[in-house]
């Protein structure tokens, strides 16, 4: 028990200093002293149009320097999961020390090196380099025009800016193109420049952002355009519920002063008919208290991470937005056990530690899940993304001693503090039939077409993000996401509520599930323009980008849905439960 407890201290311990480490990191570092050493890492190298499928730069046959001496590097958990693998370059630079141009190595080019790089050439290779945290992208070669001669460039120049004691800026010219050759020698040459400039530091990331990408007018038109129709949407769905539940109320009321000979004769229906048979236990309680869980610290962790990234400018740090995700979504599992821990309490559900535990794994077993798989062709690759053996154990580490505890602590708060089944009306012992209706007030259909509004609302801000992930864009304007994210939620409530009020009307009491799939749905439309983005906008190719890209795509669709579905089951509880506390039930 004792050993437990150390392991989850040890943890908890380490995720809360890596993310200080994340926070405090622009304080306590980049400061340097004229002629001390600043380090050259080599990160990855891989086709241009496959940004995910990246390999060791020293994969290829690229030679190292002289320089072998180099403090020890420590890599976070973000930057392994996101296949970072940076090795010392061996190229030999000091602070303010500039370095004409000098040979650091030469390349024996045989056949086997030859081939490798004409691949590399022939497939659009690119490589990425870090000086400072700062990245520096660069080409490995060039063909000629006919494609049959293949030229590799030899020569990097190194233009570095600093003020005062920091480095703010670095500039990669490739020069030296040089004809491969079979049985050749190939030198590798470099230079470095030192220049003062103007740039803060807190502004030294700003040359990699894109505002006329981001801050387009068709960004800023989707966002007023969205907002629009939210205010559309709430003014309508409160005209319509509104005019159509005072209806309903005057209605009611009017039956109720009926003797019970008038209410025999007269035509009953709407929803307050099933008002014995609506707060019903759902079926398959024990899946569904677990998705409103996972749903609900999914929007958590979303709105979390957003109000941070907003606060701090979690681009400029290698992996530090996975980090903090994990490390969120880690601190919010209290938030999956409160609301799937009570949900399933009041539905009357007694095995609430497997409710727990599927609550608790639910989403780490799907994104591992994906990852594994995609893992195994990412070795068979040998692409720098296939994930270490140690950094898995580490994930589990945190599911075990993190997650599954924190979700415990949830739980049972969930259970004690709002798991009693408050219900407005009684539950009848025997289920009422349900009715026959039109075709489109079934189930099925409202749950099909219920995605639609949602997917409608988050349609351009689907692009950006996309291309800020799956092509070179850094994602900035975190401000519009969570505009988004408000926006969205809004909708999905307004479009879940509509959908329950008319399934009620027509004396369908199976709201739960409904309210939930009509709002996930989106994801079914956010996974189908994932496949028009592959296929128009990108130029990725393989085996290992494709199923990477679909696996994650769907990794983050069904996430997204989970949450959309949470909200509008949220949402549409507290409708429900409004509208049958406002009418006198016999």
């Amino acid at each position: 028990m004792g050993s437990s407890r150390w392991k989850i201290a040890v943890v908890v311990l380490l995720s809360f200093a890596e993310l200080l480490m994340l926070i405090e990191a622009d304080e306590h570092e980049h400061t340097y002293t004229d002629k001390e050493e600043v380090v050259l890492w080599m990160n990855t190298v891989g086709p241009y149009h496959n940004r995910q499928e990246t390999y060791k730069y020293f994969s290829l046959p690229f030679c190292v320097g002289t320089k072998k001496t180099i403090s020890h590097y420590h890599e976070t958990l973000g930057e392994a999961l996101q296949g970072v693998e940076l090795e010392f370059s061996g190229l030999d630079i000091k602070f303010k020390d500039e370095v004409m141009q000098t040979t650091y190595c030469e390349i024996e080019l045989d056949k086997a090196k030859r081939d490798a790089f004409v691949y590399a050439i022939k497939n659009h290779y690119w490589y990425q380099m870090y000086i400072d945290d700062l990245p520096i992208w660069g080409i490995v070669g060039e063909a000629d025009e006919n494609g049959e001669d293949h030229y590799l460039w030899t020569y990097k120049k190194l233009e570095i800016g600093f003020n005062g004691n920091r480095i703010v800026d670095v500039n990669l010219t490739s020069e030296g193109k040089v004809k491969l050759v079979p049985n050749t020698r190939i030198a590798m040459s470099y230079s470095v420049k030192w220049k003062k400039s103007d740039v803060k530091f807190e502004d030294r990331f700003d040359k990699y952002l894109d505002p006329s990408f981001f801050q387009h007018r068709i960004h800023w038109f989707s966002i007023f355009n969205s907002f629009m129709m939210v205010i559309f949407l709430v003014g309508l769905v409160s005209m319509i519920l509104m005019r159509t539940l005072r209806k309903d109320y005057a209605r009611y009321s009017k039956e109720e002063e009926m003797d019970d000979m008038d209410r025999d004769l007269g035509d009953e229906y709407g929803w307050k008919q099933v008002h014995g048979d609506v707060f019903r236990p759902s079926s398959h309680p024990m899946i569904f208290s677990s998705l409103i869980g996972s749903g609900c610290q999914i929007f958590s962790v979303s709105f979390i991470v957003i109000i941070v990234a907003m606060v701090e400018d979690l681009y400029t740090e290698r992996g530090s937005m996975l980090s903090t995700a994990i490390f969120v979504y880690a601190a919010t599992s209290p938030v999956n056990g409160y609301f799937g821990g009570s949900l399933y309490a009041k539905q009357g559900g007694r095995r609430w530690i497997k409710q727990m535990f599927i609550g608790a794994f639910l989403i780490p077993a799907m994104v591992c899940g994906t990852a594994f798989f995609i893992n195994f062709i990412a070795m068979y690759y040998h692409a720098s993304r296939a994930i270490p053996f140690g950094t898995m154990v580490a994930v589990c580490c945190i599911c075990l001693f993190v997650i599954l505890p924190l979700n415990l602590v949830g739980t049972i708060l969930g259970r004690n503090l709002s798991g009693q089944p408050n219900f407005p009306c009684r539950v009848n012992a025997v289920p009422r039939p349900i009715p026959e209706k039109k075709w489109f007030m079934e189930p099925a259909v409202i749950v099909c077409l219920g995605g639609i509004l949602p997917f409608g609302s988050i349609f351009i801000e689907m692009y950006f993000i996309f291309t800020s992930f799956w092509a070179y864009k850094i994602y900035y304007v975190y401000g519009f996401m969570m505009l988004v994210l408000v926006i969205l939620c809004i909708v999905t409530v307004c479009v879940t509520i509509v959908c329950t009020y008319f399934l009620l009307n027509a004396e369908d009491y199976r709201w739960q599930w409904t309210s939930f799939l009509s709002a996930a749905s989106t994801a079914v439309y956010v996974y189908m323009y994932s496949f028009y983005y592959y296929f128009f906008k990108t130029k990725m190719y393989g085996l290992f980008q494709t199923s990477f890209y679909f696996g994650y795509m769907a990794v983050f669709s069904s996430s997204l849905g989970i949450m959309c579905g949470a909200v509008g089951y949220v949402g549409t509880s507290a409708f429900v439960r409004k509208i049958y506390t406002n009418v006198k039930i016999d």
